[in-house]
């Protein structure tokens, strides 16, 4: 069996990811440090995860919070330090827990040291580890930037009086793949960090290193489509396979590529064994979901749909089903919180939805990515002022609008729900001041509803929790292959408010029922599934109507799993 699943730590295990800035302060000074996740190991052991992916940590002037990276092989000291790390590192391995750590080598700083000699004279020997555009040949053709006020990916710089690229930032300056030198020098500090004993990477925006060099105009066929554009780059895979060869292959660790623009017509040539490049990645088809066509940021105006929901998953499954393996998210660091997203953040519904979730998250194919916070079921802020948000992308959006002389109302509407600040605030851990995250002033506000049931002092000792019902789940997934390996078959697709789903591995078949709606809702085992009994394995909530084995009533927001016999 074990030959036939090809099986890989990295495959079973659960990863949980760590904003570090807002996770846990010991200094008083506002900002989580390492030392403090270091105090919530563990906390972090008795979830049941495996692996913990950690933003950032890098020296960095936090012009986008630590994804402007000014020395890729220094700890910022609002962090901690290198000493700090290695105490981090060691008690995760002490544990029995992985680190992953944030790869960031599509941009750097416009302050690490690279950058500054490269803008220090066109002759300098580091001109060519950025992309520059000389001003005499005019303007070169647009370029959009996701963080740029103007939306334009080109800075003039006048001491060389040439434009520099920055598909973020104008601070994040774009290196240049292209030249052999940089990569040498990306590949050479991933050894650095896999020779501490750091057991993968997450590659942020992985998909948009190669770049067509003479940045000719969009073509037609990307319909005005940049995203898509900078993820077809011609060489992304020459680099990903020498990344691979060179780095990859020679450790034990897994990697994961953020990869906006890809989809699903190639998605395994990134993660096909046989290519050797990713292990697996993040697609954006389920975040692009309830936003507007063509908006990064903006919330569609009708609601999504649970067929739209179901028909992403089910493609993307289909994808993996042979080859290849999958990555499952339902938010992060860019994106609002789950339960208000995906779920129902009402008081009346917020349990049920929060541990549905968990439920989804953790019986599907693929390796489930829980960011920290969701555990204990934490929703999006929703902040009423612009002085309460300290993401780049809100308030440089904002500053646009208001340079174009348009009202922002229907703008700070809009982040109540879209703004990646919501995914942002303290980890709530108790119904003290700020949470019990600080003794000090927090770098962002705490969510008020900590102080009523969102919080991990109120959940720890309740066994009915959403904090609790996440552990059970993750036992449960790690106490039956059938959810990590097993086939993956969609029941009754046009459903309206039930998702339902079979995952067999040879004769263990497993029954998941997740009700996503605020009514009650009865659902009927098609004839074809041949079974004599249903079994519980868990449920969210106290079961209505089971009786036949084959009819079924979900609360609710209710979730059921069953072993069928």
């Amino acid at each position: 069996m074990s030959k036939q699943l090809n099986r890989k730590w990295w495959k079973e295990g659960i990863v949980y990811q760590i904003y570090p800035r807002s996770f846990n302060d010991t200094n008083g000074d506002g900002i989580g440090d390492l030392r403090g996740i270091i105090e919530k190991l563990d906390y972090i052991k008795s979830l049941g995860v495996d692996i913990v992916w950690l933003n950032p940590v890098y020296q960095s002037p936090n012009d986008d919070n630590g994804y402007d990276i000014s020395d890729y092989r220094k700890i910022m000291s609002n962090f901690g330090t290198m000493t700090e790390f290695d105490e981090l590192l060691k008690g995760m391995h002490n544990r029995g827990l992985k680190l992953i750590m944030d790869l960031v080598v599509n941009h750097s700083s416009d302050e690490h040291e690279w950058f500054k000699q490269s803008r220090s004279s066109r002759d300098n020997e580091y001109r060519g580890y950025y992309h520059w555009w000389p001003a005499e040949k005019g303007k070169p053709n647009k370029r959009w930037s996701y963080f740029d006020v103007d939306s334009d990916a080109w800075k003039y710089d006048y001491k060389t009086d040439a434009y520099y690229l920055h598909y973020f930032s104008v601070k994040q300056p774009d290196l240049n793949w292209e030249y052999s030198k940089v990569r040498q020098e990306i590949y050479n500090m991933m050894r650095f960090w896999f020779d501490k004993g750091v057991d993968g990477f997450r590659m942020d925006v992985i998909s948009f290193l190669s770049k067509d060099t003479k940045f000719p105009e969009l073509p037609e066929k990307y319909q005005g489509d940049f995203i898509t554009y900078y993820a077809e780059g011609e060489n992304i895979h020459k680099y990903l396979n020498e990344m691979n060869l060179e780095v990859l292959s020679k450790y034990d660790v897994m990697t994961v590529g953020e990869a906006p623009g890809v989809t699903i017509d190639n998605a395994l040539k990134f993660v096909d064994e046989d290519r050797k490049e990713l292990d697996m990645f993040f697609h954006f088809d389920l975040m692009s979901l309830d936003r507007k066509e063509g908006e990064v940021f903006m919330m569609r105006k009708d609601r999504w749909q649970l067929s739209e929901f179901r028909d992403i998953f089910s493609k993307w499954d289909a994808v993996f089903a042979e080859k290849g393996w999958g990555s499952l998210f339902l938010g992060n660091h860019d994106f609002p919180r789950a339960v208000s997203r995906w779920g129902n953040d009402r008081p009346e519904h917020w349990k049920n939805s929060a541990t549905m979730l968990h439920t989804f998250l953790l019986t599907m194919r693929g390796t489930p990515y829980i960011y920290f916070g969701d555990e204990i079921g934490m929703t999006n802020i929703r902040f009423n002022s612009i002085t309460d948000y300290r993401d780049i992308n809100t308030l440089n959006k904002y500053e646009s609008l208001k340079n174009e002389g348009k009202d922002f109302n229907e703008f700070l509407e809009n982040e109540k729900e879209a703004a990646r600040d919501n995914a942002r605030t303290p980890m709530q851990w108790d119904d003290s001041s700020h949470a019990g995250f600080t003794s000090g002033n927090p770098w962002i506000k705490v969510n008020s509803n900590h102080l009523m049931r969102v919080s991990v002092k109120a959940q720890e000792n309740d066994d009915y929790s959403v904090l609790n019902y996440f552990r059970k789940m993750a036992r449960i997934r790690k106490d039956n292959m059938a959810l990590i390996y097993g086939d993956y078959l969609s029941i009754d697709k046009d459903n309206p408010q039930v998702y339902a789903y079979l995952r067999t591995l040879e004769n263990d078949r497993l029954l998941v029922l997740l009700n996503f709606s605020e009514h009650t809702s009865d659902f009927t085992i098609p004839q074809e599934i041949n079974y004599n009994r249903a079994a519980l394995v868990i449920s969210n909530s106290s079961i209505l109507n089971d009786k036949t084995y084959k009819e079924f009533s979900l609360k609710p927001y209710q979730a059921t799993v069953y072993r069928l016999e």
